[in-house]
């Protein structure tokens, strides 16, 4: 099953700036070559300077292979930003794509927690009644569900063509936050919102 890697990266909003320049132009095509990987993903915002940073895997044997290449570079990235990096690493269940990801595109991501039990039913409320609902909504362009089942974290990433459609959304996410809740017992930890600044992700 695709896996994926998280990078949330914190910063100096002054050099930020810095540290993205590096992860498009050093990071991102060294990372894209390794055997396995399925693209990448940069969201920022600069006013706050954070930044999450993913790449996509085959399998969990090829994200673990790569963690030599990522560590190297990610040490680079943290050094320019004057910040930190927290990693985290999920499986994705649910990926679904209406429309290309371009720059300036919005995501929202909201971070759950369920019970390990009940990591199943969170899954199985976000593709059947959570992506009918956002593939329906205007400016659409993407879903992702990142799991771990052993601490029961999810987190949902919506994506939206322009930031004014990703403003737009924020009514029907709390109804679909209201509506998962309701479903799986899961908790709502964080709602954070960003802007695209590069997207290469893709299934296969």
């Amino acid at each position: 099953m695709l896996q994926a890697r998280l990078n949330l990266i914190t910063a100096d909003p002054l050099h930020l700036g810095d540290s993205v320049k590096f992860i498009k132009t050093d990071v991102r095509p060294a990372v894209e070559n390794e055997l396995g990987n399925l693209g990448m993903s940069l969201y920022a915002n600069p006013e706050l300077g954070v930044a999450v940073l993913a790449s996509f895997w085959v399998s969990r044997d090829a994200l673990s292979r790569s963690e030599n290449t990522i560590r190297l570079s990610r040490r680079e990235a943290i050094k320019r930003a004057a910040g930190t990096v927290s990693v985290e690493r999920y499986r994705v269940p649910v990926f679904e794509r209406k429309a290309p990801l371009a720059t300036g595109a919005g995501l929202r991501l909201t971070r759950m927690d369920a019970e390990p039990s009940r990591v199943e039913d969170v899954v199985e409320v976000y593709g059947d009644t959570a992506v009918p609902w956002l593939v329906d909504a205007e400016g659409f362009s993407s879903a992702l569900l990142l799991v771990n089942r052993n601490t029961g974290h999810l987190i949902s990433e919506t994506t939206w063509r322009t930031p004014e459609a990703l403003a737009a959304s924020r009514s029907v996410a709390a109804a679909i936050r209201v509506e998962t809740v309701t479903a799986s017992d899961c908790v709502i930890r964080a709602v954070e919102e960003y802007g695209l600044v590069f997207d290469s992700s893709r299934k296969a």
